[in-house]
Order: C-alpha cells, then structure tokens, then sequence
C-alpha cells in the first residue's frame, strides 16, 4: 500500500517546489509538483520542508554517550540506542560513527575508544535494529607496525562506510604545538612537563619511521571509500591523493582546501565550525573555506544538531537551498559511492525523507522515515509559515 506525503515544501537537488512524495515499499515512486493540498488522501505535512534523510559522513559522538564524563561509563547497549535516538530526531539517517584502529596502548578512557575492533563488532550487532542507518567511520592511525592484522578484521565486517588516514605523529596537523601536547601529557600522566617531551620526541622518532598507508590503499582503494584527516599542507594532500584517498576532512588550512579540490578531492568541514563561527581548535574556519567554494560536504564532527542548524543559517545567509541541503545528502551520498540509491528525493530512491519546519536557530523535525518506514514522529505538525524567500 503507497504512503502519499502531500503539501510539502519538497526540496531537490537543483529545485524546490511545493509538492507531494508517493512511496511504496521503501522506494519513492512518485513525486508531484503543485498537487491539491486539500485532497483527503494523504498525510499532510502542513507545508513543512521535506528534504533527503541527512547523511552524516563522521560522527565521535557515540563516545560521549558512552563516558559523559572521563571517570563515568554506561553501558553499550544504552549508548549506542540513545545516540540513535538523538541522530534521527535531528534528521540524520545515515551516520557513520566513528571506530580507531592503531596500535594497542595502555592508554586513558574507555575500552570503546581503545579497542576499534570490539567497537566496530558492537556497530555490527546493534545497527540491524537502529532507527537510523548506522556505519563505521574508521578512524586509521597510519603509523603503527602489524596493520596487516586490523586490515584481516576489518574484512570482516560489513558496515564499513569509509576510512580516513589519521596520521599519529605528534606536532604534526592538527595539534602542531609540542609543548601544549607536553603540558598536557604532563598533567594526565602526572610526570614532568621534560619528561614528557621526551616521550614525545620518542613516539616523533618511531612513528615517522612507519607508514603503514600503501597496506590500506592495497586493501581497500576502490572498495570502500578512503579519506584524509586533518590535512594541512599541499604535501600532505599530494600524499593523501597518491595514497588511494578520495577526500579530505577537516583540513586545517585554506592551503589544503585549495589543494584538495584542485585534486579533486571532496572537502568535508564539521557543521559546529560553520554553526558556531569557528573551529573550536583555531584551525580553517568553515566560513572561510565555503566563500571559496571549497566545501562540498557538512559533517556532524562531534553535534548532531549543528546539521540542520547549519541548514537554516546558509540559508539565512543567502545560500541557494538546494545547495544548502546537498552538502548534508547528496554529495555526502556521492562521495560514498551511494547516490543511485541515496541522497536526493528522486523517483526510484529510497525513502529516506526529514520533514522539518525552520525555527531561527535550528531545524525544528517533526517527522522522519527510513526505507519508507516512519521511524521519528514529534506528534506536532504545525502548519508552516514561508521563512525564506
């Protein structure tokens, strides 16, 4: 029996129109434009928007779930269903959450973040009866020895959505300030601040021996999805392009942005940089990167919020709304290798769809179906005034 979604404000990759979707099974199979709102049949979304369900392509979020705090654990179980809940109520229908695999260290926080592997097993077991759709977004350390083991396990699973090289040398990328790093250890390790640097420039020493890249281009290239982390210099993105990868996140200066699309790569930046003005660390501001035309993909890095949140303010700003709403689904779903079935609302596609109203500061959901299934529903439709021009 088909589901008809009519009186919507229906945005498409390259239009918005007000209109009505037609789904059967978990497929759109029909999508008109102008239909008669006050046709009994029907459920009427009071002309809210409806947009292709959010594709979230890097998310650590699951770990504050799991420890709120550094000394406070809750189960798995509880964390990954309330991370699901949280996901798809702000939209979200595809989430790639993020798993590390690097060497085995004795190190602070919870076993989760420690072990990538018995994570990613707990992703298989508990995806199958999520709201969302739930991947893994693998977080690579490309400077440990015996990679060919993790290569092995990872086979193994079937929701490996991508994988990112995260290089771990420290100084380098992201966190370039040596002594901050020092500080830092010195406080958490309760060792002096000299001592520290020395364990510094011995893992420097180590890792810049090690580069373990070409084992997982050779593995996966071509297969799965393969990206870089904060990229930093045009080296770097060189590397990364030579490495297998197809894009760059989070790249922490406008130097590597640029490189980047000049390769062809797609640039990711987190929605919190955009939503909140900033990076949070003092690296590229997404603002910077998009009036540059260098930012095909939004992310939910660390807030899922931020997704629709970031929506309303592009929009606000003056951003054409189908490109606003493609950085968050279609090009996420391209750059996976995903949008013959995902990522826009097309005849034929799966239904995945967000009905939303725009408040000020963030996208109020009101509904939310996965496979054509509604999965979210607020239980409050309140007729939409126009917000935007």
């Amino acid at each position: 029996m088909a589901t008809i979604l009519k009186n919507a404000k229906i945005v498409q990759p390259d239009q918005v129109f007000e209109g009505s979707v037609v789904i059967e099974g978990n497929r759109i199979i029909e999508i008109k434009k102008d239909p008669n709102p006050m046709l009994a049949e029907g459920i009427d979304l009071g002309g809210q928007w409806l947009i292709p369900g959010v594709i979230d392509t890097h998310t650590d979020y699951l770990e504050k779930e799991i420890a709120p705090r550094p000394s406070s654990e809750f189960p798995i179980d509880l964390a990954f269903h309330y991370m699901d809940v949280r996901a798809i109520s702000s939209g979200l229908t595809t989430v790639l959450g993020a798993i590390r695999v690097s060497e085995e260290r004795k190190t602070s926080g919870t076993i989760w973040r420690r072990d990538g592997i018995a994570l990613a097993e707990e992703y298989e077991r508990l995806a199958p009866i999520s709201l969302a759709r739930h991947y893994l977004h693998v977080r690579w350390d490309t400077n440990f020895e015996g990679a060919e083991e993790r290569i092995e396990k990872l086979r193994k699973f079937s929701r490996v959505g991508n994988i990112v090289y995260n290089e771990d040398i420290p100084g380098q990328r992201q966190f370039r300030d040596l002594d901050e790093i020092a500080r830092k250890w010195s406080d958490r390790k309760g060792i002096t601040k000299e001592e520290a640097l020395a364990e510094l420039h011995e893992r420097i020493e180590k890792n810049s021996k090690i580069n373990n890249r070409p084992l997982v281009k050779e593995a996966f290239g071509g297969k799965i999805a393969i990206g870089s982390h904060d990229d930093t210099t045009e080296e770097h993105v060189i590397e990364a392009k030579g490495m297998g990868a197809t894009f760059s996140e989070m790249p922490t200066t406008i130097e590597a942005a640029r490189k980047a699309k000049e390769l062809g790569l797609w640039v990711t930046m987190g929605a919190p940089n955009y939503y909140r003005g900033g990076s949070h660390c003092g690296n590229l501001s997404c603002h910077e990167a998009l009036a540059e035309n260098l930012v095909d993909i939004l992310c939910s890095d660390y807030h899922f919020p931020s997704m629709l949140g970031c929506l309303v303010k592009l929009i606000q700003a003056g951003d054409p709304i189908s490109h606003a709403v493609n950085l968050m689904t279609l090009n996420a779903a391209k750059s996976l290798g995903w949008d013959d079935r995902l990522g826009s609302i097309e005849e034929g596609k799966i239904a995945d769809l967000v009905c939303f109203r725009p408040e000020k500061t963030f996208g109020f959901v009101t509904k939310v179906w996965v496979d054509g299934e509604l999965h979210f529903d607020c239980g409050k439709i309140a007729h939409q005034e126009p917000a935007f021009a």
